[in-house]
């Protein structure tokens, strides 16, 4: 289909849409509306007019957390130079396990990561890249037969879909379509991102994993800096305090979810530190899972898992997030509600969890976030 042909919602349309027949609020009631729709605006015009490349960012809060899992490094070399100049994350949201599904990236860009997903779901999967700023997305399109043709897959198994990631129904995201759902330092530039968690859970199957990479902030940004262009298009302005996240999470039907990394940030920019040199700055990775029996806190049921070792690129142990590192066929005692992530979803391949909750033994004490 011709991308510029594509219908998406309106700013409007997203910033009041329901769920379920009931309205929607975004987390900063006291931003209007206007001010949402001048966002974007401005999100737009920097991602897709004003950045011609990485070396354009002024400050250090868009870039890598460390070095990618070795598959993505043997990929990155096959990704075209023009997607991978114009890569904005600031994380490596790829998890493992994906041959076969289908994947979502949110806020897509150029595609960097979509095509990085492409290969690692092979002909079999399929990936589905959104994104509302239409510089970036034309440039995702145009590399999509010779992205095919460097894979050696006999069709393209990717999409791109123009649209607001705070309302994934008007591009045809369907009820529980997607297996996985990634996203690289996106979800802090959208004004609504209450809607976007909703949205992401809407889309999952049961059973689906979001896994996503973004800036996080230790306390909450001031709206007269949370709306300045530059500091939002530097992914800062629009950092999710912590603590505000683990509460928008809850509401939002994740009950409980895990850090996979957390790196802090320095902003590397004196004028930027003027306005925001207060507060402090993490990339921060993050795991859930779509799963209806997970607890608010960690509770002890006795029961242990066991890797296995078959996960590729992770042969001799496999962190499920920065506090549950399994070593192979090391016996490791779980919560129930990290024994639900690993028996309940696609990493039950993986792992044997000995052990049900028939006898519950109180708050399982070693698990924290």
């Amino acid at each position: 289909m011709n991308q510029k042909k594509r219908s998406c919602c309106g700013l409007d349309a997203f910033l009041h849409s329901s769920y379920d027949g009931e309205t929607v609020e975004a987390e900063s009631p006291e931003m209007g509306q206007s001010t949402k729709n001048s966002i974007l605006e401005n999100v737009k015009n920097y991602y897709g007019k004003q950045l011609k490349s990485r070396a354009d960012l002024v400050s250090a809060a868009c870039c890598c957390a460390g070095k990618p899992p070795t598959e993505i490094i043997d990929i990155l070399p096959m990704i075209a130079d023009e997607i991978q100049d114009k890569f904005y994350g600031c994380g490596s949201p790829l998890p493992p396990i994906l041959e076969g599904t289908t994947v979502l990236d949110l806020g897509c860009g150029t595609g960097r990561d979509v095509y990085i997903a492409s290969r690692l779901v092979g002909e079999s999967g399929r990936v589905i890249g959104v994104d509302m700023t239409s510089e970036q997305i034309e440039i995702a399109m145009k590399y999509q037969d010779e992205q095919r043709e460097r894979f050696g897959f006999r069709a393209s198994n990717v999409a791109f879909r123009q649209g607001y990631i705070e309302d994934l129904k008007s591009i045809g995201i369907q009820d529980q379509s997607i297996d996985v759902v990634i996203s690289n330092c996106v979800i802090n530039l959208s004004p609504a991102k209450e809607q976007v968690f909703q949205e992401i859970f809407r889309v999952l199957k049961p059973g689906g994993e979001l896994f996503f990479s973004d800036v996080f902030a230790d306390r909450r940004i001031p709206e007269s800096l949370s709306t300045d262009p530059v500091l939002v298009g530097e992914c800062l302005g629009g950092t999710l305090y912590t603590e505000d996240f683990r509460r928008m999470m809850a509401r939002c039907g994740w009950t409980d979810f895990r850090y996979t990394n957390i790196r802090n940030m320095n902003l590397d920019n004196s004028e930027i530190e003027k306005k925001l040199g207060f507060a402090k700055f993490s990339s921060r990775t993050v795991r859930a899972f779509k799963l209806n029996d997970l607890e608010d806190i960690c509770e002890d049921y006795g029961q242990i898992g066991y890797y296995d070792g078959t996960i590729a690129g992770h042969p001799h142990f496999f962190d499920l997030d920065n506090h549950h590192r399994f070593f192979k066929g090391k016996p490791i005692p779980v919560c129930g509600n990290t024994a639900s992530m690993l028996s309940n979803t696609r990493y039950s391949i993986a792992f044997k969890v000995i052990g049900d909750r028939s006898l519950h033994h109180g708050v399982f004490e070693s698990c924290s976030r």
